[in-house]
């Protein structure tokens, strides 16, 4: 009997303390809710968790080399056209046209061109100077060269390299926002955007052609994304797939993911961040979204 009460009389001390350590706890949580900040009527009260890592806030991708190989299929092949419709007996050959690429935006391009060979017809008799009629000779050609370009987006002769589609799903599932930010024409971008990522286009915002007066590596457009967006430079990932892409990058402050293409591969990507052959489709990648965290797998 005397064991039998000393084991209840123990029971009863357990449970008082367990009350009382309860009792406890719950003052705890009262207090704490009488502090912390109450929902407004407007709307519910936004609960962040606290982690050690952060994810990017955007994924900024060039156009490109970047989304698709545009650059010898495409936009050189319609500047050839343009060159023939306009009686200009002028081809951008293959190796010729990786070395324009070096200059950002194609009336610049076209600039720089014609100022080389301004002693040849038929620029020596329609536009020895270089002046506002060759600037809007220049963005003539430039208008059409982009519709013709468009009408081969529109064939889907383009198509969109390995892995994009599944960076893009991946940022938008887990909150980040995603752009495009090029030096081509607009129109021309957002044909892209509009043909190969459709599923997605109208989460994907553009930022391109003459939206800066300064084209990379001015790191004019990655900046101008970022203060639209309302983003951290700082945790922006950027997809390049050139030098001058990449100075652009870094020189907002952002975090640079080089994915070679086809006329930059032996390019010098020193200062980047990271640099692959590709993004890759699933089950072949190179890099996911969640290893673009900050600290992460490659910075």
């Amino acid at each position: 009997p005397r064991r039998a009460t000393a084991m209840s009389t123990a029971t009863k001390t357990i449970n008082l303390r367990a009350s009382a350590f309860r009792s406890a706890g719950v003052r705890a949580m009262r207090a704490r809710a009488a502090t912390a900040p109450r929902a407004s009527a407007r709307g519910s009260l936004r609960v962040t968790a606290l982690r050690n890592f952060d994810y990017p806030e955007a994924i900024l991708f060039d156009c490109d080399g970047v989304l698709c190989e545009t650059e010898r299929d495409g936009h050189r092949t319609t500047f050839n056209m343009t060159f023939k419709e306009n009686g200009l007996p002028h081809e951008w050959g293959v190796e010729e046209y990786g070395e324009l690429l070096k200059i950002g935006g194609g009336k610049e391009r076209m600039t720089h061109y014609f100022n080389s060979v301004c002693t040849l017809e038929p620029f020596k008799s329609m536009y020895p100077d270089d002046n506002e009629s060759r600037k809007e000779f220049i963005k003539r050609l430039h208008m059409r060269k982009t519709e013709l370009f468009l009408e081969i987006v529109e064939a889907g002769k383009l198509p969109l390299r390995p892995g994009v589609a599944r960076l893009v799903k991946e940022a938008l599932e887990n909150g980040a926002q995603v752009a495009i930010c090029s030096t081509s024409n607009e129109k021309a971008v957002t044909g892209i955007r509009d043909k190969t990522l459709s599923e997605y286009a109208a989460k994907i915002s553009v930022f391109a052609g003459d939206v800066v007066a300064k084209k990379k590596p001015a790191p004019d457009v990655y900046t101008l994304a970022a203060k639209t967006l309302g983003v951290d430079p700082a945790r922006c990932v950027v997809i390049e797939d050139t030098r001058i892409g990449m100075l652009a990058g870094k020189a907002a402050g952002m975090r640079v993911c080089v994915t070679k293409s086809i006329y930059s591969e032996n390019e010098d990507f020193a200062g980047a961040d990271a640099v692959f052959d590709q993004i890759g489709d699933a089950g072949d990648e190179r890099f996911s979204f969640n290893e673009l965290t900050t600290p992460g797998a490659y910075w």
